[in-house]
């Protein structure tokens, strides 16, 4: 592994033959069949399809959260598949940041300790974790309310919290799970301007599952996922 800042444009993330296969009863259900794809660093992609598509299980298989029935998942040059669980979760911390439909945040701490979380587990002291993500939650919109716990914030705040937690350890790849569902039009526009600045300055590549049409349009490409494979999409609202 190396920590070096990525190349734009060289492989960040890298899936062949990716295939998920769950057992319902006495028939498989696949819900990845052989699926391909490729992205580069400073890459946005957004991946769209119809519920129960099976767009959060792709994320999660990238993500190293599940593991595929068949087929690799590559990311910065390191097969998932050579990782056991206690590797797999330093080499997510360092390269990996998530933004999951539901948020995950922790109730009893607050939106910057919360925020600065993953820089404490890779051990950064509490100080300089909590400076850090008080950085993302001003530039998310979040510093007034950086004090206050995931109870005493809306929908939309929380998952603004969350997205400074995934963009504070500086990942190379950023999962994202319908990020802006909950944001009112100004603060998506101000996530996708800090998307594209991320992108731009760290060649940060982002894979983002999305029903929003106006997001999607905004990233460099646009696949659905459709029958267990992705397909280019060029007009997003079909």
């Amino acid at each position: 592994m190396t920590s070096s800042t990525p190349q734009p444009g060289a492989i960040m993330l890298q899936c062949q033959g990716l295939t998920r296969v769950y057992s319902e009863g006495p028939q498989d259900l696949t819900v990845l069949d052989q699926l391909d794809l490729q992205v580069r660093a400073g890459e946005r992609v957004a991946i769209v399809g119809s519920s129960g598509s099976g767009k959060t299980t792709l994320l999660n298989l990238l993500g190293g959260l599940d593991r595929p029935s068949d087929g690799s998942v590559v990311i910065a040059g390191e097969p998932l598949s050579g990782l056991n669980e206690a590797a797999l979760g330093k080499f997510r911390n360092r390269y990996i940041g998530f933004v999951y439909q539901f948020h995950h945040l922790l109730a009893e701490f607050s939106a910057v300790e919360n925020a600065a979380l993953p820089l404490i587990i890779r051990g950064q002291s509490k100080k300089a974790a909590e400076q850090r993500a008080m950085q993302l939650l001003e530039r998310v919109g979040m510093k007034a309310r950086a004090d206050h716990k995931p109870g005493e914030l809306s929908g939309g705040e929380r998952q603004r919290v969350a997205i400074a937690r995934a963009l504070v350890t500086d990942p190379s790849l950023v999962l994202m799970d319908e990020p802006t569902g909950n944001l009112d039009q100004t603060t998506a526009s101000t996530i996708l301007a800090l998307m594209d600045q991320l992108a731009k300055e760290s060649a940060c590549a982002f894979v983002i599952v999305t029903h929003d049409v106006a997001l999607a349009a905004h990233q460099d490409r646009v696949l659905k996922l459709d029958g267990g494979q992705l397909v280019e999409q060029v007009d997003v609202t079909a």
